[in-house]
């Protein structure tokens, strides 16, 4: 396994890499260029000064998260060439700085949704991401941008960049219509363009799930089960159309089993790496994230590390994923030092008393 660390760049990351190699057994990061609009290229300029100064720090980066899928890619609009064609040249460039994994998504218009990113938590004054369908209430997609544009703390977040929401009502207005089913044909013929360039220079594509895992404000989401991702494999049948398993995307609904999830793909030999995070139940559709410790949430941590030693590569990408802010820390919500380097720790120990057992 290599424990590696969601980093946003030294201009937009309230966390330095110097602190980051301090925590023990970091070996890299899941890196991210935010300023990088949907369907713009990443140029090789952009790639090696961050990856170099990732490098100088003492740290790996072979995994790059969030190349966002351009909207037009997703409603298999006239214009997906032109930004297919953009990916792929993003594709080979990352390739040519040792990028072995992009992570992305195919979730039409929101990575992700919350309903409060600081939650405050009663039994012990830390806050955390939070969602509870009940609130949405009457609220419509501007007003939860609104809310959480409020509320990120000055920074940006993945999946929420202002440029990609400018135009929110037109693309709401334009996914009328669209069906699963659809979406998956636009899926299709994306990763048919995208895949025979990773195979051609060794990197993988991980789709991450959809978060929540059901759909929201009527889009279709094709990501948040195990029948959705043997679909997604079935796409494009390579060893580059893969998965990143997301436990809290996949686990914030209980329906879904998580370790049998990941022994399921890994023995598949379709996971590319993994966020791990756990995820408190609160009721229907109403959860809040929590410390990665397995009792403080209800995901089983040993049953989820134990499927992944068991079918995934002993050198598998794994990241302890959305942590609490503890500690009185101030940062991008879900994205603090402290917590998520507590949960790479306990991964990390899980990891090592698994390992032994083993042996």
């Amino acid at each position: 396994m290599k424990m590696t660390f969601r980093w946003f760049g030294e201009n937009s990351d309230s966390v330095k890499l110097s602190q980051i190699k301090q925590i023990p057994g970091m070996t890299g990061l899941m890196g991210f260029l935010d300023y990088k609009a949907a369907g713009e290229v990443w140029t090789e300029e952009e790639i090696k000064s961050y990856i170099d100064g990732v490098h100088a720090a003492g740290l790996e980066c072979e995994v790059i998260e969030s190349v966002n899928v351009h909207e037009d890619i997703k409603m298999g609009l006239p214009s997906r060439d032109e930004y297919i064609a953009n990916y792929n040249t993003t594709i080979r460039h990352l390739a040519k700085y040792g990028v072995k994994v992009i992570v992305y998504n195919f979730m039409p218009v929101f990575d992700w949704l919350r309903t409060d990113l600081a939650r405050p938590i009663a039994e012990d004054g830390s806050n955390s991401l939070y969602f509870d369908e009940k609130d949405l209430g009457t609220m419509g997609p501007l007003d939860l941008v609104r809310k959480t544009a409020e509320s990120c703390n000055g920074f940006s977040l993945p999946g929420w960049e202002p440029e990609r929401l400018a135009e929110l009502e037109t693309t709401l207005k334009q996914y009328e219509g669209m069906t699963p089913d659809k979406l998956r044909e636009n899926y299709k013929y994306f990763l048919d363009a995208v895949i025979p360039v990773c195979e051609e220079v060794g990197i993988k594509m991980a789709c991450h799930p959809d978060d929540p895992a059901w759909p929201i404000f009527g889009l279709p989401r094709i990501a948040h089960s195990q029948e959705d991702f043997d679909k997604i494999v079935a796409l494009h049948d390579s060893p580059a159309n893969a998965l990143c398993l997301c436990t809290g995307s996949l686990g914030s609904n209980p329906e879904n089993d998580i370790p049998a999830v990941i022994r399921h793909f890994g023995e598949m030999d379709r996971i590319a790496c993994l966020h791990i995070r756990n995820v408190k139940y609160l009721g229907y559709r109403n959860f809040r994230e929590a410390s990665h410790l397995s009792y403080d949430g209800d995901l089983d941590m040993f049953a989820i590390m134990k499927a992944v030693y068991d079918t995934c590569p002993k050198d598998v990408y794994v990241r302890p994923d959305h942590g609490r802010m503890i500690w009185d820390e101030v940062g991008r919500p879900g994205y603090g030092l402290y917590d998520r380097a507590l949960g790479a720790t306990y991964l990390n120990g899980l990891w090592e008393a698994i390992d032994k057992m083993s042996k």
